[in-house]
């Protein structure tokens, strides 16, 4: 017998499994979201209430009760009417504040069919070349954080086909797509700065022509002046 014991004090004694500490799930984190993403959706429908109050204070202080009262207030304006109303369309269409719809037949109702048309082509111009230049520096990443996945993939296969150059010129003189977003795409592709500005240049005064003249009339016409 003890023999035995002698033996089985000998055995080591294996040391006692120790249980792995089960690790907390750490909170999931929040995704952060995208300032631009959210001033873009949030852009139209701020500039929409500023219309609406502006139409309000409009037919209450008598300014848009007649096509005359309203171009008089303009013309009290003087040099201010103009500069705003460049200001406004040159912004909304690098970034969309109000939409353009609205903004193009205006012109020719404030300013006159000649002037308001060349206010309308100049600012239009010069936010066409100005996103442009911005998608040739920031690139795509941030025209998918502009407009819509799905608005983007639709017109992004334009720019992978051959002659986009061609479809792209009469999307600009035929209002069919969107110009803010093409002209966006446009600078992403290896289409030189020439040929965008003879597109831009020669072909947006027969869109302004035929939508601001053109619906600037049937608005006159409907509005009971």
């Amino acid at each position: 017998m003890s023999q035995a014991q002698d033996m089985l004090q000998t055995v080591p004694t294996l040391p006692r499994p120790v249980r792995p500490a089960t690790a907390r799930p750490r909170p999931l984190s929040r995704p952060r979201r995208d300032p631009l993403h959210r001033a873009t959706r949030l852009a139209p429908v701020l500039g929409m209430a500023l219309c609406a109050a502006l139409v309000a204070w409009g037919m209450q202080s008598g300014v848009l009760r007649s096509l005359e009262g309203l171009q008089t207030f303009i013309g009290s304006l003087g040099a201010w009417g103009p500069v705003v109303f460049l200001a406004l369309s040159f912004a909304t269409t690098v970034f969309p504040l109000i939409p353009g719809g609205l903004l193009v037949p205006a012109a020719p109702i404030l300013f006159g069919p000649v002037e308001g048309t060349l206010y309308s082509y100049l600012a239009i111009c010069a936010g066409s070349i100005v996103n442009f230049a911005i998608a040739r520096q920031m690139g795509l990443g941030m025209i998918e954080r502009r407009f819509s996945p799905a608005a983007v993939e639709k017109y992004l296969g334009w720019t992978r086909r051959p002659g986009f150059a061609r479809a792209f010129a009469v999307a600009i003189v035929l209002p069919v797509a969107p110009d803010d977003l093409l002209c966006y795409l446009a600078g992403t592709t290896k289409m030189r700065w020439r040929t965008y500005l003879m597109i831009i240049l020669a072909g947006k005064p027969w869109t302004l022509l035929a939508y601001g003249l053109g619906v600037s009339a049937v608005v006159t016409e409907l509005l009971p002046w």
